[in-house]
């Protein structure tokens, strides 16, 4: 018999940011990450087209809150309450907006997720 492949919960995953990744926060709030160009097409743009070492990514209002939350003890559901708490109906539809989110952040290599100790 074939295994069933058990789809995985995000609300229950524990998001942890990648610790090589510098971010910073500007005067009006916003995140700022600092994405380093590695790898040798990179170097050779950055020699020859004076490319940037460092790709800035602004995040969003909602990404900005999020962000400094992220420290590998809450989970996703944990988070997206804080910014329901923080934003009210403004968010919604809540959860599938924040799954996304970090789907998204997942992809980009920003944080990877963790399984909460039970």
């Amino acid at each position: 018999m074939k295994k069933k492949k058990q789809k995985q919960n995000y609300l229950d995953l524990v998001p942890v940011r990648d610790s090589m990744l510098r971010w910073s926060q500007d005067e009006e709030g916003t995140i700022v990450l600092e994405v380093e160009n590695t790898g040798v097409f990179n170097r050779v743009a950055q020699k020859l087209f004076k490319r940037p070492r460092y790709t800035k990514v602004h995040m969003e209002k909602y990404g900005s809150f999020l962000w400094p939350l992220i420290d590998g003890k809450r989970t996703v559901m944990e988070l997206a309450d804080l910014q329901k708490a923080a934003f009210g109906d403004e968010v919604e539809p809540l959860y599938p907006r924040v799954v996304k989110y970090m789907q998204i952040m997942e992809s980009y290599h920003f944080i990877s997720f963790i399984k909460p100790a039970t």
